[in-house]
């Protein structure tokens, strides 16, 4: 499956964003630590070396991913030219307070009343940079919602006379290329709900959780993954959760099933979990690379085929 979610109103925000950054000293990008180059919009990258600013990548949610992948992560996307990264929680006031001085570091020529720090605070939906805004202006700001998108327009705030903010809807991109990129926004409810189902998204999520996590789905749902695969991971805890669709003599609901996986993902229940790493980024990137090689080779055979044909 291959999830692409782009409303109309994100085409006008990147519009409005190029122009802002042409004004703005630092963008603030706001990352999901369990997915953070997936959560990573190619678009800021492009927006903000075209007009060569620094970049402050915000790894928040920390609390929910795994500490030692954050580790790795914060040492790949500091050994980048012009970036500094930090892992955060947006609910934690001492966190927050860092991010100006972080800031500051990167654009030293802005730092008094005459010259203000501007910066320019970005990222995909429901990264959480509406609660970023609302801590750091220290009142509510900007709207915190459970679905992705909410805020859809610009804004502009004095924090004070050194420092000023522009507040950006979530962005994503036209073509999200890395399926397995949008499985994981999606898992993370960065995407809208209807451009997924659940099931989809819980069976890919079981996997993953089967291969690298697999105490933790133990020690959530009670039953041994010996010999299970992700499918029957849905299905066990439909059974343990007793879902099942009314009027259809106790058919499993694999759908609501793999919802409650979900739900215990994104709200850390089933504890720590990154779903990339450097390495594994890598490895799938290789793979991906790999499967289009062998697709190009054979529509070329086709083709070649189809000529014969028709000679």
């Amino acid at each position: 499956m291959s999830i692409q979610w782009f409303p109309g109103h994100m085409t006008q925000a990147r519009k409005k964003a190029g122009e802002t950054l042409a004004m703005a000293d630092v963008v603030v990008e706001v990352l999901d630590a369990r997915l953070p180059q997936a959560s990573s919009n190619p678009m800021i990258h492009e927006l903000r070396t075209f007009r060569q600013r620094p970049c402050l990548k915000l790894l928040n949610k920390a609390d929910l991913a795994d500490p030692e992948a954050t580790k790795a992560w914060l040492a790949y996307f500091d050994a980048q030219p012009g970036v500094k990264a930090v892992a955060i929680s947006c609910k934690k006031a001492s966190d927050v307070a860092r991010i100006p001085g972080l800031a500051q570091k990167l654009a030293p020529h802005r730092c008094d009343a005459v010259k203000p720090l501007r910066l320019m605070i970005m990222g995909i939906p429901n990264v959480g940079k509406s609660t970023l805004m609302n801590a750091l202006v220290k009142k509510k700001v900007a709207a915190v919602g459970d679905q992705p998108a909410v805020t859809k327009s610009q804004q502009r705030i004095d924090i004070n006379s050194r420092l000023t903010l522009y507040d950006t809807p979530g962005m994503l991109w036209p073509k999200i290329s890395h399926p397995i990129d949008g499985l994981m926004m999606a898992a993370s409810h960065s995407v809208g709900v209807n451009a997924y189902i659940d099931e989809e998204v819980g069976t890919w999520l079981a996997g993953f959780l089967i291969e690298h996590y697999p105490a933790l789905l133990t020690a959530r749902y009670g039953f041994d993954l010996q010999g299970m695969d992700a499918v029957a991971v849905i299905e066990g805890i439909a059974k343990k959760r007793g879902c099942l669709i009314k009027g259809r003599g106790g058919e499993l609901d694999l759908e609501k099933a793999a919802g409650i996986l979900i739900n215990d993902y994104r709200t850390g229940t089933l504890g720590r979990i990154t779903l990339e790493t450097p390495s594994l980024r890598e490895a799938r990137a290789r793979q991906l690379a790999q499967a289009a090689a062998v697709n190009g080779e054979n529509k070329g055979k086709t083709s070649s085929t189809d000529e014969d044909a028709e000679h």
